[in-house]
């Protein structure tokens, strides 16, 4: 064949494939061989191809066998539907306005050729430029967002450097999830990477491209190379990938937006990396068959074996990635199963002349690289969308695929003619253990064993009446309240267990006859957990009234003897089925059957609904031997448990939505490269040709430039903070010194320093203190131990009293840290001693702190006060560093701070979720469970209760989520902007602060926002409120757990030690208790 033909056949093919795709659109089919028919019928006019299609679809008549199973009509198609299920999604059209809806259609089919004519575009390359052009606008957005928006890069060079080797993330630019998945599971492909890096474009093209594929493809495979080089040795924890973009988007032309499927921009990209290697293979062997890598790396064959009315025929095609359905299955080899083999097969390898029809595929040659699109999406006639299936698929990390090998042909269909031999065995038995397991006729049905158990255990209850009500108190009151026995009125002793509760309520010294004169005016009490008791002698089962001896001993032997055959029964089926289950797992694990073994390399993961979601990637590292998780800018390591919650489906909306497998036995797809003169691996740098060295050189040099004005930035601003500080310190120092006697102190055990050299401050537990607060709550606790001292002892000298004081102070913190108090009252923000020993600190911290409490300047009021002040200061003076840690001293007070600015942040976000104030209450409530979090890691009375804050941290981005849900539906265009705005700026943000723990009632919360949003998919509305909602989706979907900037911790208000202990227990005794039926 000449060059000419080759290109001619290969502008053919494509234009069928072109055609085929506008018919999957329209109508809804996924059957290629109808829809090839149908272009057949018409002579390649789409209109009449529709028609036929839905004029066919109106009759439901048989298939025709004649085309069905002509598959040679695309035997070069590498994207054929293979394996596809009977036509079930083929969308009804036969209304009655179906003349008017036909014409819409061939209208529209009309425009799309026309366009393809004229421009030569395709309806798939336009969808993906609409992505495309939505991406670059959102990237050009996203330059004028501010530092607190979740999408913005930290202004901290810092944050954004590569740790030591660890693999490079790719920014989202705006919907491009799907970019970063597929580009990262490609690119840790070594072979391909190396293809990639060391590609250079055919010198014939360097000046002038000369069509519009060379132009499209050469310019995107030198921003490619200079994407995957920045991966390999940048110093940038992530880059961007925009100028890729910005190449795919230039080569197509459209203003639509929406978000690209990862299987259609797999295909495209493949398509252009093939087309670019093509022509350097073609340059390069000069009068041999071009290689072309891509080809070789990706693409398989497989043959088609049919018959048809009893005339087998043979066909090889071309595979890329190969499609499966997910519905109905459980696991991949299923589907596999599935898509090997349609229509009836009996008649391939049976000797009779049966007229029966069908096909079966077998892979003749296997890429390197196997890829598997797993098909989780359906057309819902009745709603008249796309959804998605979340059903469960399992797949294994190592795939033997040598059954479905054509020359393992005649072994496998022997193998899987056992498989359904045994399946229908499997059958008979399973419903036959279900008539042991489930026995009876009516709704409710038994195990077989128990109902004969229960038989049994009737037959041998006793009877303790005649009737069952006769023992029964008519003149009881209801509810059950005295209907056990009651003693007789002339007891007036007895066991306490005797007694009813309801009667046992009363003084045990109260008069037998005063409770027995007048029993008609008790009122009865309701107590729930006593009430509904059974008294002891009464039997727990109901009892036969008249049996013998001799009829209970052969009816006690015949149900044993039943019970017993039951039993063996069913441990023989369940036996039976067992191996069964063994016996078709292991058909396919002898040695012959596992020399085509591939790993499983990468999985990319959906998350959403069919028209929105978020896609990530996981990729296994053979060199760490572990799994990767690429999401966007966060790389992280995973685990095989993970993967599998997150791919196999059925948890959450997430699902695999792509399997790539390779090569088991081809190291080199895999294996780093090698110095060819020192025999050392090739790593960083060291990877890259000379023009992408000096490219990653000079962006490390840029981004190196940058930290350096970063750090001289921050440097140069601490220096001016620290000189503007020394300048206030210097200009306030007299008028402090002067005042420092008379002006009221913080609440604080150490209120001033001593006046020697110990430099300790004061605790800032409360930088603004009430004048008749904290200090006077302190200096009164402090007055009141000294004066009991000086009542107690007689010995009047100041360091007794002062001893003696201490003792009585830390006494009485000492009750209250072991009273057990209702949640509205805690001790520990009444003084921090309590909060000191319910964790356990040390003594000398306990010591140094209660004796600075007694040093206070303003206890000099009497002589006797003054006294000990000066004792107590003496002795802080004769503290010696290495008795008291003073950093472990400060470390504990700084906990203590924390402390109290976390209950400020509480109590005021709870006061304004109770006012209703959700948009001011989520910073509160957000910042104060992330620091009570921190505290509660260092022990369980260091914060406050974690599920109380979590609760309402959760209810409250509900309730934003209600109301922000509320405005978009109302349509109005500024209740729709604020709306998105309370999402975009508030609870988005939020959302990987509820997906970082893992809590069940935060995940719950999170599907119920995404599922109330994601509900207006596929839903009538404007079409500027559908770009929004296009818009918002992904940030909405994005499963990332890395907090990539946040808003600033709110100002907290000034409490003194009794506001707050006082709004601490209003707001407490408001809320009840802990809410425990809560999200």
């Amino acid at each position: 064949m000449t060059v000419e033909q080759n290109v001619l056949q290969q502008h053919s093919q494509k234009h069928q494939q072109t055609l085929l795709n506008q018919l999957r659109e329209v109508t809804g089919t996924t059957d290629i061989q109808l829809l090839q028919q149908a272009l057949q019928v018409s002579n390649g006019d789409v209109a009449e191809a529709v028609a036929f299609l839905t004029e066919k679809n109106s009759k439901v008549p048989q298939q025709d066998e004649t085309t069905y199973y002509q598959t040679s009509q695309v035997a070069s198609d590498r994207y054929i539907s293979v394996g596809s299920q009977a036509d079930t999604n083929v969308i009804d059209l036969t209304g009655d306005d179906k003349d008017d809806l036909q014409r819409a259609i061939a209208l529209s089919l009309e425009e799309s050729s026309r366009a393809f004519r004229e421009t030569g575009i395709t309806d798939e390359e336009q969808a993906i430029s609409r992505v495309l052009e939505a991406s670059i606008a959102e990237n050009k957005a996203s330059l004028k967002r501010t530092h607190t928006e979740v999408w913005s890069d930290s202004p901290n060079p810092h944050d954004r450097k590569r740790i030591d080797n660890c693999p490079v993330g790719l920014k989202n630019v705006g919907n491009t999830c799907w970019f970063s998945a597929v580009i990262q599971s490609l690119f840790n492909l070594l072979e391909f990477q190396r293809l990639v890096l060391n590609y250079s474009p055919p010198a014939r093209v360097l000046d002038l491209p000369r069509n519009q594929k060379e132009h499209r493809n050469l310019p995107f495979m030198q921003e490619l190379r200079n994407l995957f080089s920045l991966m390999v040795g940048s110093k940038r924890k992530y880059v961007d990938p925009s100028r890729a973009v910005e190449i795919l988007k230039d080569a197509f032309k459209s203003s639509e937006s929406q978000q690209q499927d990862v299987s259609e921009f797999t295909h495209k990209l493949l398509d252009w990396l093939e087309d670019a290697f093509q022509m350097k293979a073609e340059e390069d062997s000069v009068g041999e068959k071009p290689k072309n890598p891509m080809v070789e790396l990706f693409y398989g064959r497989f043959l088609a074996v049919g018959v048809l009315e009893g005339k087998k025929f043979e066909n090889t095609e071309m595979f890329g990635q190969y499609p499966l359905q997910v519905n109905g299955f459980k696991d991949l080899h299923e589907c596999l199963e599935a898509a090997m083999v349609e229509g009836e097969i009996e008649s391939l390898h049976s000797a009779e002349n049966s007229a029966r029809s069908g096909q079966e595929h077998w892979f003749t040659e296997l890429p390197p690289v196997l890829t598997f699109e797993l098909s989780r999406f359906e057309f819902n006639q009745a709603l008249g969308r796309p959804e998605k299936i979340h059903n469960k698929l399992e797949f294994p990390s190592m795939l033997y695929m040598d059954r479905y090998m054509d020359r393992n042909r005649e072994i496998t269909r022997i193998k899987r003619e056992e498989i359904r031999r045994l399946k229908e065995h499997l059958t008979v038995l399973q419903q036959r253990l279900e008539r042991y397991l489930s026995y009876g006729s009516g709704p409710k049905r038994f195990p077989l064993a128990d109902v004969l158990q229960y038989a049994m255990e009737f037959a041998s209850s006793k009877p303790v009446c005649t009737s069952p009500v006769e023992d029964i108190d008519t003149s009881a009151p209801p509810g059950g309240t005295t209907g056990q026995q009651l003693p007789p009125p002339s007891s007036s002793t007895g066991e306490p267990d005797s007694v009813p509760p309801q009667e046992s309520s009363g003084p045990a010294s109260a008069p037998t006859a005063a409770s027995t004169a007048a029993p008609q005016q008790r009122v009865p009490v309701h107590k729930p957990f006593t009430q509904s008791r059974l008294p002891p002698d009464l039997p727990m089962h109901p009892a036969p009234r008249h049996i013998t001896e001799e009829e209970l001993r052969v009816l006690e032997g015949c149900l044993h003897r039943w019970r017993s055959e039951v039993e063996n029964d069913t441990r023989d089926l369940q036996g039976s089925i067992t191996r069964i289950h063994r016996t078709i797992e292991l058909m396919y694990s002898d040695r012959s059957m596992m020399q085509v073994p591939y790993r499983l390399h990468a999985v990319l993961v959906h998350e959403g609904q069919a028209n929105a979601g978020h896609y990530w990637a996981y990729i296994y590292d053979p060199h760490q031997r572990c799994w990767m998780k690429y999401n966007d800018i966060s790389v992280t390591k995973s685990s095989w448990e993970e993967l599998v919650r997150d791919s196999f489906g059925g948890y959450r909306n997430a699902s695999a939505y792509c399997l790539m497998y390779i090569n088991d036995k081809k190291p080199f797809l895999i294996e780093e490269e090698f110095d060819k003169e020192t025999g050392q691996i090739l790593s960083g740098m060291d990877k890259l040709p000379p023009d992408l060295k000096q490219y990653v050189k000079e962006d490390n040099e840029q981004f190196d430039k940058e930290i350096e004005e970063w750090d001289f930035m921050q440097a140069r601003k601490a220096q001016q903070e620290k000189l503007a500080l020394a300048a206030a310190a210097a200009s306030t120092a007299p008028s402090s010194t002067s005042t420092s006697s008379s002006s009221p102190q913080p609440m604080s055990i150490e209120s001033s320093p001593p006046d020697n050299a110990v430099t300790q401050q004061d605790p800032e537990y409360l930088e603004q203190p009430s004048p008749t607060g904290d200090f006077k709550h302190l200096q009164e606790d402090t007055e009141r131990a000294i004066s009991r001292a000086a009542a107690e002892q007689e010995d009047r000298s100041p360091e007794v009293l002062l001893n003696a004081a201490i003792k009585l102070e830390y006494a009485r913190l000492l009750r209250f840290a072991q009273e057990d108090t209702p949640p509205e009252m805690d001790y520990r923000l009444h003084h921090v001693i309590v909060y000191f020993i319910l964790n356990e600190a040390p003594k000398k911290i306990l010591e140094r702190t209660l004796l600075t409490q007694f040093a206070d300047r303003n206890l000099a009021f009497d002589e006797r006060c003054k006294s000990i002040m000066q004792v107590a200061r003496a002795k802080l003076d004769l503290i010696k560093p290495e008795e008291v840690n003073m950093d472990e001293y400060e470390m504990w007070h700084q906990d203590y701070r924390n402390f109290r600015e976390t209950t400020v942040l509480m109590v005021t976000g709870l006061e304004l979720f109770q006012k209703s104030n959700y948009v001011e209450a989520l910073m509160y409530l957000i910042y104060s469970y992330q620091y009570n979090r921190e505290l509660l890691l260092k022990g369980l009375y260091r914060g406050h209760d974690e599920e109380l804050l979590g609760y309402y941290r959760r209810e409250c981005l509900l309730k934003l989520n209600e109301q922000a849900a509320a405005m978009f539906e109302s349509g109005e265009e500024p209740e729709v902007s604020t709306g998105l705005g309370i999402m975009n700026e508030l609870v988005v943000p939020c959302i990987p602060l509820l997906l970082a723990h893992e809590a069940e009632k935060d995940l719950l919360a999170v599907e119920d926002m995404r599922n109330r949003w994601c509900s207006y998919l596929g839903q009538e509305m404007e079409s500027n409120l559908q770009e929004k909602l296009t818009d918002f989706l992904p940030k909405l979907l994005d499963c990332s757990t890395e907090i990539k900037s946040f808003h600033d911790s709110p100002k907290l208000p000034s409490y003194s030690t009794l506001e707050l202990c006082e709004r601490f227990g209003r707001i407490m005794a408001a809320l009840g208790r802990v809410p425990s039926e809560g999200r």
